[in-house]
């Protein structure tokens, strides 16, 4: 596995940039070639994401937002399983966005988005999001385009002002070609433990795959910022995928530098009997 910052630099969207995702390697050799060695090194790196919300969680005056976001069989679940495998569960809060309830839809968008942002001292981690409401509704005809223009506006506003009051946000798009996700979605209807998984939904998503690769391009260039900057992940290999985003988490907690509180005590001044 190469360098994190390099890594980080040849994945993220930058500012005012818009990406070809149909140009964005869903695979990354380059990156990760070695398999063994790499799920190794995450196993350790997904250790060291542990000790780090140890200390955040004890600092408590920060929080870290990880957002995931994806086409259909992308990873999102396995890769939450992978990057916060050895996580204590009292301190990473993952939130799975569904279709808006009516109390959700009865206010504005980011209603139910801020009411999940995680408190300080924990990281939060969104399986979809608030883009959901600038990707899917646009896609689906449920907005115009002003609308959805608007909502970029609205995002980078309140994803800033987030940062401002100690939320670090980091947000990634796992990146799968439309063969691979023709695999995953056959994987479901073969085997019968994966069956469940199967929404038949999801063949009329991907007769817009290219509507939603437009969408998703659109936002990432409009909402990839410098204070929460979005990092398209190649997704057709698992593991891979799973290296990728456990090295991009473990490197902004290390850039927080979470630091565990020193106490205004002497812990030589106390015997226990």
């Amino acid at each position: 596995m190469s360098d994190a910052q390099d890594l980080m630099k040849h994945l993220r969207v930058r500012p005012g940039h818009r990406p070809r995702l149909s140009d964005r390697d869903t695979k990354d050799d380059k990156h990760f070639s070695d398999e063994k060695a790499v799920k190794a090194q995450t196993k350790e790196i997904a250790k060291e994401i542990n000790h780090f919300q140890d200390a955040l969680f004890a600092e408590g005056r920060r929080s870290l937002l990880v957002v995931l976001q994806g086409t259909d069989t992308s990873g999102k679940d396995g890769t939450i399983q992978a990057v916060f495998d050895y996580t204590s569960p009292l301190g990473v809060v993952t939130t799975a966005f569904k279709r808006p309830t009516e109390d959700e839809l009865a206010h504005d968008f980011l209603w139910r988005i801020h009411n999940a942002c995680p408190k300080r001292g924990y990281i939060g981690v969104f399986n979809r999001s608030h883009y959901e409401d600038v990707l899917v509704t646009r896609v689906n005809g449920l907005v115009s385009d002003d609308v959805v223009h608007q909502r970029f506006e609205q995002i980078n506003a309140f994803e800033k002002m987030l940062t401002e009051n100690g939320t670090t946000i980091v947000k990634l798009m796992l990146h799968i070609s439309k063969d691979e996700q023709k695999e995953r979605l056959q994987a479901r209807l073969d085997e019968p433990d994966k069956n469940w998984k199967f929404n038949a939904g999801d063949l009329e998503d991907r007769r817009h795959w290219d509507a939603f690769e437009d969408a998703y391009e659109d936002a990432l260039h409009r909402c990839s910022t410098d204070w929460a900057p979005w990092y398209v992940i190649p997704a057709d290999r698992k593991w891979a995928r799973n290296a990728a985003v456990a090295t991009i988490v473990r490197a902004t907690l290390a850039e927080m530098d979470p630091a565990y509180p020193k106490v205004t005590w002497d812990p030589k001044s106390f015997e226990i009997e």
